[in-house]
């Protein structure tokens, strides 16, 4: 495989569907560096359901909310790259620029919390793709949701890279009033031009240490995500993240090493000999003393922290970030208390 990055995008390559019997292989020479990479297409998602349920034990959530399948950060390490196989794409470049948007997101929410079977619990702003992708800005389709959620007052969580997120710092300031709303932020390093090839279109380090003071101050509780960890990259940088995102006004941290499932060991691989070859050979070996000797381990209990001597010493050097830096773990869960549905249209609320 020629090792090439194109503009603007974290990977160049598509790597077979694992589902699928036929394999588009490009012409290689067609690809030139110098020219901005394919352009993004927007394609509707006509999903009839909205809040997907998990039961993964080293998931800390149980329901969640996908605007978007697909996302135009470009992450190359992006754990949910390999989805897009189920939806007969590729784990590589069709991630990133193939894009399917669900339209009817809101009112399908609206809906499902109106309905008496809604038991109220905290929802998950994204589980999988980030909500608040280039895509976002135009669509507000993350938006409208948290609209509705804010409307019945149920609990939120949202993980982003994208400081695009405090546009809504509004509606999160009004949940978190009633102890309903928490944003995670995920910084994967301060190092801008290391950012710029493994997250080609996500805010700059910079915008999401202002995300975080941007949130802070209208009260909404920040969780700085160092995640992912990338052993022998970026690992040596946590101390430094914790302590930016404290001062920045983050009160809790988490951490998260890398994941390489299916087609992403290929694509990520590829990244390393293009970017970093010199040290492609210590940031394998390092990922797989972390994962029992392979590049992924879906055991659970394991895939979240990994295993090992540098597993253990990636988690004593989180945890004494964390202490310098007077950042917690964990937050106060969300709660549900101030959770009501408004009466449906036609209904005057004479029984209040």
């Amino acid at each position: 495989m020629q090792l090439v990055q194109l503009r603007g995008r974290g990977t160049a390559h598509n790597p077979k569907n694992r589902f699928e019997s036929a394999e588009y292989v490009p012409d290689d020479e067609a690809y030139d560096p110098d020219e901005p990479g394919p352009r993004t297409q927007l394609m509707r998602d006509h999903t009839r359901g909205i809040i997907t349920r998990n039961d993964s034990p080293d998931v800390p959530f149980e329901t969640s909310l996908n605007p978007y399948r697909g996302c135009e950060h470009g992450c190359v390490y992006c754990f949910a790259r390999p989805t897009h196989e189920y939806l007969g794409f590729s784990s590589g470049l069709d991630f990133e620029t193939k894009i399917l948007v669900k339209h009817d997101a809101p009112e399908l929410l609206r809906k499902e919390l109106q309905s008496p079977r809604w038991k109220p619990q905290p929802i998950a702003i994204s589980g999988v793709t980030d909500p608040y992708q280039p895509a976002e800005r135009k669509l507000g389709i993350t938006r409208q949701c948290l609209e509705v959620l804010a409307e019945f007052r149920n609990p939120v969580g949202i993980v982003t890279k994208n400081h695009l997120v405090t546009r809504d710092a509004d509606l999160l300031g009004e949940l978190a009033s009633y102890g309903a709303a928490v944003v995670n932020i995920s910084v994967t390093t301060l190092d801008e031009k290391l950012q710029r090839v493994m997250e080609p279109r996500a805010s700059t380090p910079a915008r999401r240490l202002e995300a975080i003071r941007v949130l802070s101050a209208a009260g909404i509780p920040v969780r700085v995500l160092i995640a992912p960890v990338v052993p022998g990259l970026t690992d040596h940088e946590m101390p430094a993240i914790a302590a930016a995102a404290a001062e920045a006004g983050a009160t809790a941290a988490g951490y998260i090493p890398l994941r390489l499932p299916f087609a992403l060991k290929e694509l990520f691989e590829t990244w390393l000999a293009t970017n970093f070859p010199d040290r492609k050979d210590k940031v394998l070996n390092r990922i797989r003393a972390i994962r029992g000797g392979k590049l992924y381990d879906p055991q659970w209990g394991t895939r979240m922290r990994g295993e090992g001597i540098f597993a253990v010493q990636m988690g004593a050097l989180f945890a004494t970030a964390c202490r310098k830096s007077g950042l917690t773990e964990e937050l106060p869960p969300l709660s549900t208390a101030g959770f009501h549905r408004p009466h449906p249209a036609g209904q005057m609320g004479l029984f209040d």
